[in-house]
């Protein structure tokens, strides 16, 4: 579909981009393992700036293995993605194991990629709908990420987490990702 001046549609180029983080997810997720923790997202989740040792859904698994906690957490952040995305990659990146999602798909991608609020928030009740739909207990992510201090951010644009952010993320999600096993 072309729009009138001869460039592809607003629509199809949002589809392609969606597709394209995707297939990229989907070859990321080649090599991951099945777990019973999913942190689904975009850069924040990915742990854009930081080490991967250094991102909350690694910190996250450490903290529930020192609890005695024995789970793994998988790393489902895709720098860049939409909700559109998560949504399209999320069979992709929750399976059979999955008890617990860690919803961190939000709507600033979707904002620089031109979706509405309201395509951003269907995508996401269809995410949560579908982990519900199997029985996954679902954790929000986005509120404790919102709530981060200036001192836990990098300086870029977007506000990534530093290192410490990370683990503030980690120690906040703990009780509740804990809470959500034991249901």
């Amino acid at each position: 579909m072309r729009s009138h001046n001869g460039g592809l549609s607003i629509r199809v180029r949002k589809n392609l981009c969606a597709l394209a983080f995707a297939a990229l997810a989907a070859f990321a997720a080649g090599s991951a393992r099945a777990a019973e923790v999913v942190c689904l997202g975009a850069s924040y989740v990915q742990g854009k700036g930081v080490a991967p040792s250094e991102a909350f859904p690694a910190q996250l698994e450490a903290m529930l293995h020192a609890k005695g906690i024995n789970v793994a957490v998988a790393n489902a952040g895709v720098s860049g993605d939409t909700t559109a995305g998560a949504l399209a990659r999320f069979d992709s990146a929750v399976d059979a194991s999955t008890r617990v999602l860690v919803m961190g798909a939000g709507a600033l991608n979707d904002r620089r990629y031109g979706y509405k609020p309201e395509e951003s928030k269907a995508n996401q009740d269809q995410i949560l709908a579908k982990a519900r739909a199997r029985g996954i207990k679902v954790v929000d992510a986005l509120r404790l990420f919102s709530a981060l201090p200036d001192s836990a951010r990098q300086g870029d644009n977007l506000r990534h987490p530093n290192a410490e952010g990370d683990r503030i993320l980690a120690a906040e999600l703990l009780p509740l990702v804990i809470a959500a096993l034991r249901k």
